[in-house]
């Protein structure tokens, strides 16, 4: 188990390794991570920013015991913080393709990446 002994902290910085990992070996190049728009306004912190050609993916990864409690943990206002950051990234890099959002859900056997989920 990769996720055996270690704090929550831990655990989450270990779980957006491997979904880095996991984006880049689907050709995936990591822009940046843990991205937060302006400290103290109420924005979210997006975990992965990536891109692929002429698409963004802002990513949010979960390591929970099942999906079911990973999507559960994606809550209304999260969501809704989560658009409003990457609106923010967009805008700042006058960016001009395609984006979308998608969950990296990682279990202790698995890895499930969902697209264009939020």
């Amino acid at each position: 188990m990769l996720f055996k002994n270690c704090s929550t902290y831990k655990t989450g910085l270990r779980a957006e390794f491997w979904a880095r990992m996991y984006l880049r070996i689907h050709g995936f190049r990591i822009l940046k991570t843990r991205y937060i728009t302006g400290r103290h306004t109420g924005r979210a912190e997006i975990d992965i920013i990536a891109r692929r050609g002429n698409l963004i993916i802002f990513c949010e990864v979960k390591y929970r015991p099942t999906p079911t409690d990973a999507w559960d943990a994606i809550t209304v206002r999260q969501n809704a913080r989560l658009r409003a950051a990457a609106e923010t990234y967009l805008c700042r890099t006058q960016w001009r393709g395609d984006a979308r959002f998608d969950v990296i859900i990682i279990t202790p056997r698995t890895i499930q990446w969902v697209q264009n989920s939020l």
